[in-house]
């Protein structure tokens, strides 16, 4: 029996072309694919030509779906772990199988490429070379925000457009009116970043997802 092995592939953010060579050749060898949309990693498999078992595998079924998934491993297959869009992890799904194939002593290999993250960094006109990722901010509440007053680096967020406003509300109660960026459709046909302050952008709205730089 071969020894089981987990890739962990990071997947294009928006224009399919973001993806390595190496994630192809792994996507093509492997025995499974786990994902979160069938339908979406569908799409990108058949459009390289790839045809491979999907199983989903998305927050609310986390640990429901883990062991069922690391049973199958443990027979000695190999499969990758995707996202939707960009590298499993990055406020994406995978925290409690990964965790659970380091318990059972799977092999797990990392396969990088896109991340919204550092896509957003990289064209940052913001001091960045330190930084501090907070994912998606809490609904409610300013605390977490105030954890942070004093880092001295720039802080990302990831947020949903339409939830921006709000976001920047209480961003700019808590820091200031700091310098900050929105980047949106990062990759995609209608990619834009656009740089102000913090009150310039209470009353934005978009759509999507966007990730939200915001200086020391």
């Amino acid at each position: 029996m071969s020894s089981p092995e987990l890739f962990v592939v990071a997947t294009p953010i928006g224009n399919l072309e973001d993806i390595t060579l190496r994630a192809l050749r792994v996507l093509r060898e492997v025995d499974f694919v786990i994902c979160e949309d069938t339908r979406r990693t569908g799409k990108l498999l058949g459009h390289y030509g790839i045809k491979k078992p999907l199983v989903s595998y998305y927050a609310p079924r986390e640990r429901e779906k883990a062991e069922g998934l690391l049973k199958k491993l443990l027979e000695g297959k190999k499969a990758a772990l995707l996202t939707d869009a960009g590298t499993p992890l990055i406020s994406d799904p995978g925290a409690i199988l990964i965790k659970r194939a380091v318990q059972e002593g799977v092999k797990l290999t990392p396969v990088p490429g896109p991340s919204a993250l550092t896509a957003a960094l990289s064209v940052s006109s913001l001091p960045c070379a330190r930084f501090a990722f907070w994912g998606f901010p809490k609904r409610k509440g300013k605390k977490e925000l105030e954890n942070l007053r004093d880092f001295p680096g720039c802080l990302v967020f990831f947020e949903r457009a339409s939830r921006a406003g709000k976001f920047f509300k209480k961003a700019l109660e808590v820091f200031g009116d700091r310098d900050c960026e929105i980047h949106r459709e990062i990759t995609k046909v209608h990619e834009e970043v656009l740089r102000g302050r913090l009150s310039e952008f209470l009353e934005w709205q978009g759509k999507g997802e966007v990730v939200i730089i915001i200086s020391p």
